[in-house]
């Protein structure tokens, strides 16, 4: 039963499997170099397009509304190619650890190999030792699948650290919103004046120029 195990990966087969096992973590690194690249060409265009939404808020409402519409296209752009960084990353270490493993059990089939020489060369009062040897052998190979299906698994510490940290975010940028908000004008007799209702795309855009606005100013 151990040689059927082992046949698995013996001969020409193993070879074409580690060929194969390199030429996927090449490309994934590849992938990787060009989608990285990618981010920060968007990043460096997300950039241009706030200078000009800052340079024409004052002048030319038109073109600082564009730019601010161009920016937000970019910065969903920008969220899709960090969510394919962070998937290939994970299917990289993946691959490298199963590759890792395929080469401790090659070493363990050689072992066996060792084992089956030495077999022969020894009487029936060793076949007890022998057998324990291989039952070891064995152990060790579960031990290290065991070891591989845990790899990558998610603390979940960490996962409410981050939870944390992007709620304090939130919070500071509320904080920071009603802070920069303009204050409400008031009619001769103290009261509020309503603003007149505006569709929700057209608030966004004015507000968004509005903080412009006001970030010259200072």
């Amino acid at each position: 039963m151990m040689a059927s195990f082992f046949s698995y990966f013996g001969g020409g087969a193993t070879a074409k499997r580690n060929n194969a096992s390199k030429e996927a973590i090449v490309k994934l690194r590849q992938q990787l170099e060009m989608l990285r690249k990618r981010e920060i060409h968007t990043e460096k265009q997300m950039l241009e397009q706030d200078v000009i939404a800052r340079k024409n808020v004052t002048t030319n409402k038109t073109v600082a509304r564009a730019a601010l519409k161009r920016k937000k296209v970019l910065e969903q752009n920008l969220i899709t190619t960090q969510q394919h960084i962070n998937t290939l990353e994970q299917q990289m270490n993946a691959v490298e650890t199963a590759n890792l493993n395929l080469e401790t059990v090659k070493v363990m089939k050689e072992a066996s190999d060792a084992m089956k020489g030495m077999n022969k060369r020894i009487g029936i009062n060793d076949i007890d030792e022998t057998m324990e040897e291989i039952r070891e052998g064995m152990q060790l190979n579960k031990e290290i699948s065991e070891a591989i299906s845990s790899v990558n698994t998610v603390d979940p510490n960490e996962e409410d650290e981050l939870e944390e940290m992007l709620a304090d975010m939130e919070q500071k940028a509320l904080d920071d919103k009603i802070i920069s908000a303009p204050s409400v004008p008031v009619t001769a007799h103290g009261q509020a004046v309503q603003p007149v209702a505006a569709r929700p795309q057209e608030e966004d855009e004015e507000e968004e120029l509005r903080k412009l606005q006001a970030e010259m100013a200072m």
